[in-house]
């Protein structure tokens, strides 16, 4: 499958990515690999997928809770999909259809609570009632 996206596109997606993780306490961003990873503690709560396995997708690929990626899959399957290779984890087409920028930030705060300590999580609600 062809990629139908510019590296302006690209761009656009990744930059808005990154300032939705900037408000998740201790994430950082790191390119590896041809795709841009979010990481917590050195583990990753998600992933910006450029054709990931030839998939033809520009997609973010996030942690889900057990349940949440059949959940969004059947809700919506011209938005979410179940990622090749990755279990445990829903992928969010980001230029087939429009993102719901709102929705995924949703979903990168969802996986960033996955892997915070207590601390973490206690000082951002504190922040964020």
């Amino acid at each position: 499958m062809a990629a139908k996206w510019t590296d302006a596109d690209v761009e656009r997606v990744r930059d808005r990515l990154v300032e939705l993780v900037s408000g998740l306490p201790g994430v950082v961003t790191e390119d590896s690999f041809g795709h841009t990873g979010f990481l917590l503690q050195r583990r990753r709560i998600a992933w910006l997928f450029i054709d990931h396995h030839g998939d033809g997708r520009l997609a973010l690929c996030v942690k889900a809770p057990h349940g949440e990626v059949e959940t969004l899959v059947a809700a919506d399957p011209s938005r979410y999909f179940v990622p090749a290779y990755v279990s445990g984890w829903v992928g969010v087409e980001l230029h087939r259809v429009s993102p719901d920028w709102a929705e995924i930030r949703a979903l990168l705060e969802q996986a960033w609570r996955m892997r915070a300590d207590q601390r973490a999580l206690a000082a951002y609600d504190a922040e964020h009632p």
